[in-house]
């Protein structure tokens, strides 16, 4: 596993609509609202003298593939020192309420693709978190068979590519089981501030307790 983020370095999050959380796309600094800013700014304060910059790529709506395509803009030409990755549940959601589904085939090769082009260019440190899903509204139990093959695959690449790996499905629902599913993520996806939080501090937990920093 490699490690090692240097002082001054930078950190990129990716993903869609959970790591985007309305952030300005008009400003290359914004962090949203969600768990990038505030996995980042917790960070900060614990770490001060790394003098790390974090930034957010995120684009709600996007699958893996869109991220394939963006991959140079929106990651290779910012030269970050770790990425961060959450991708794959609008690769199950669509299937469902577009009948546009993303095979698990096509999701590997485009992962695997982005991840090729980051580690032979950049060398990066990468997080791998896994994309979640709850129990709510009930529909969504009829999910796991898609999603399921997909938390598979990035513990696959998180496994191959020496990834530290963030179990954000299992910790999720092991949170719903202490309280409703909608307090974590009002649709079973979207996180509230709760679990938008949840995700910050898993995302935390595992990159200090490697000591990737």
């Amino acid at each position: 596993m490699k490690c090692g983020i240097p002082d001054n370095g930078t950190v990129l999050f990716q993903g869609d609509s959970i790591t985007d959380a309305g952030r300005d796309y008009g400003n290359g600094d914004s962090m949203g609202s969600g768990y990038a800013m505030m996995a980042s700014s917790l960070f900060s304060a614990m770490y001060p003298e790394k003098r790390i910059k974090f930034l957010n790529r995120g684009i709600s709506g996007n699958r893996v593939n869109d991220l394939e395509e963006r991959w140079k803009r929106d990651c290779l030409d910012l030269k970050p020192d770790c990425v961060s990755i959450m991708i794959g549940i609008n690769d199950t959601w669509r299937a469902f309420d577009s009948n546009d589904p993303t095979s698990t085939e096509s999701y590997e090769r485009s992962y695997r693709y982005i991840l090729d082009l980051t580690q032979k260019e950049l060398g990066a440190v990468l997080v791998l978190i896994e994309p979640f899903v709850l129990p709510w509204p009930q529909d969504r139990r009829a999910w796991r068979s898609d999603l399921d093959p997909r938390i598979e695959i990035v513990h696959r690449l998180a496994q191959e590519y020496g990834a530290i790996l963030v179990r954000m499905d299992r910790i999720m629902n092991e949170a719903a089981d202490k309280r409703e599913p909608s307090f974590w993520a009002e649709d079973g996806v979207h996180p509230t501030p709760a679990g938008h939080a949840l995700i910050a501090i898993s995302w935390l937990e595992q990159v200090t307790r490697r000591r990737c920093f």
